[in-house]
């Protein structure tokens, strides 16, 4: 350990992660009207607290950017946060399909799009994910799906993702880490435990699978203690 490393030891709590994110947000990310009215049209609705951060939000429209994606599938659009980021990424001709399997949570999220002018290019599939994405046929494949749905259905998402995604193209799934509790075999909650197998399953999955290649990002910030995986269809 070095000595910058030894004096920060102590940066490991959720509160250093959130004033280091703010601080490189204050910088990095403008505010917002049209993001700050969708986090405030799910408060108001009742919605979950569980969409990705602005950080994380950047970053997708940044990987969608760098990668060129014109057709792009997310699996949980919650209120459609994570959607209008991608969505902005999209070139004219570009579109985005989002599955949803609550009526109330889609609802809110077609009011966000239409304020963010993106109901044209930005469509949601209201039903289980997995039976969405196995009703999908597309001519295209996507060039792009993120999967931040049922942790459960997580080895089925990813099945279903790599017959629609193009050959070179991206899949991320989110919360795989899950504050350390996917490697943790103390787990006995249910609720956890629902979780943590769907993700563990899609590790062994992946593991071996010689039509992919990933890798998992340990993250840190306002979400606490988590983590994406990076895959590529070969």
């Amino acid at each position: 350990m070095n000595k910058l490393q030894a004096h920060y030891t102590a940066a490991t709590s959720i509160v250093d992660w959130t004033k280091s994110e703010s601080y490189h947000n204050s910088f990095l990310i403008a505010k917002d009207d049209v993001l700050d009215f969708a986090v405030k049209n799910c408060i108001d609705h009742g919605l979950p607290e569980i969409a990705v951060s602005a950080t994380q939000g950047k970053l997708l429209n940044l990987i969608a950017r760098s990668i060129g994606a014109k057709r792009i599938l997310e699996v949980g659009t919650l209120g459609g946060y994570s959607t209008i980021w991608m969505g902005r990424a999209l070139p004219d001709e570009g579109t985005l399909i989002s599955l949803e399997i609550d009526e109330t949570y889609a609802k809110v999220a077609r009011e966000n799009l239409a304020k963010a002018g993106l109901e044209d290019k930005c469509k949601i599939t209201v039903g289980p994910a997995g039976e969405s994405m196995e009703n999908l046929h597309p001519d295209v494949p996507f060039d792009l799906i993120f999967i931040d749905a049922d942790k459960a259905s997580y080895p089925k998402y990813f099945t279903e993702a790599k017959r629609l995604v193009k050959k070179g193209g991206v899949i991320l799934v989110d919360n795989v880490v899950l504050f350390g509790l996917v490697n943790d075999l103390s787990v006995t909650d249910e609720d956890l435990l629902h979780f943590v197998l769907g993700i563990r399953q899609l590790l062994a999955d992946i593991k071996g699978d010689t039509d992919v290649e990933a890798t998992t990002i340990t993250t840190v910030g306002e979400g606490g203690f988590d983590g994406f995986m990076y895959i590529v269809r070969k």
